[in-house]
């Protein structure tokens, strides 16, 4: 299995845990049965009751760019989460996300560069990137994990 997938679902699942959502699920070897062929996924439950929606929807947008931002620093390579082709789904989902929150594109955009760079921040400390890498380290030995493996890995690593 690629390690890059197993960094991109762990980024997501990592970054979900930290910013309050529930993780059920974060996969590198997902069913391809309802819809297009995907390498992961990571399936998230955000806590809404009494919850900002403003405050769930830019979470929302730091948990969508945190996969192609842990690839990122995986791979050393730095591009613009927009432009990836592979990434797109992850992009689509940011950019909608953003959309009531900054419904000026110009700003959305400037709106998701500065979040990616919150991310790569985030991930760059090495504390979390020790946890991101253990969750890496179990998607790699069993290729899908409970979101309680997920919880118990990061809730271990913050301070």
């Amino acid at each position: 299995m690629d390690d890059t997938t197993a960094y991109h679902e762990a980024g997501h699942a990592f970054a979900a845990v930290r910013l309050g959502a529930r993780v059920r699920l974060v996969t590198i070897a997902p069913d391809y049965d309802d819809g297009p062929k995907r390498y992961g996924d990571t399936q998230i439950e955000w806590e809404t009751s009494g919850a900002d929606d403003k405050e769930v929807r830019q979470k929302a947008v730091l948990v969508s760019l945190a996969g192609p931002v842990a690839e990122m620093i995986y791979s050393g390579d730095a591009y613009h989460p927009g432009f990836v082709p592979e990434w797109s789904s992850d992009w689509k989902q940011a950019w909608t996300a953003a959309a009531t929150l900054h419904p000026d594109e110009r700003t959305r955009l400037a709106f998701l560069e500065q979040a990616s760079a919150e991310m790569y921040r985030l991930f760059k400390r090495d504390d979390n990137w020790a946890a991101l890498a253990a969750i890496v380290d179990e998607l790699l030995a069993h290729e899908t994990l409970e979101g309680e493996i997920v919880h118990d890995i990061v809730g271990n690593g913050m301070n």
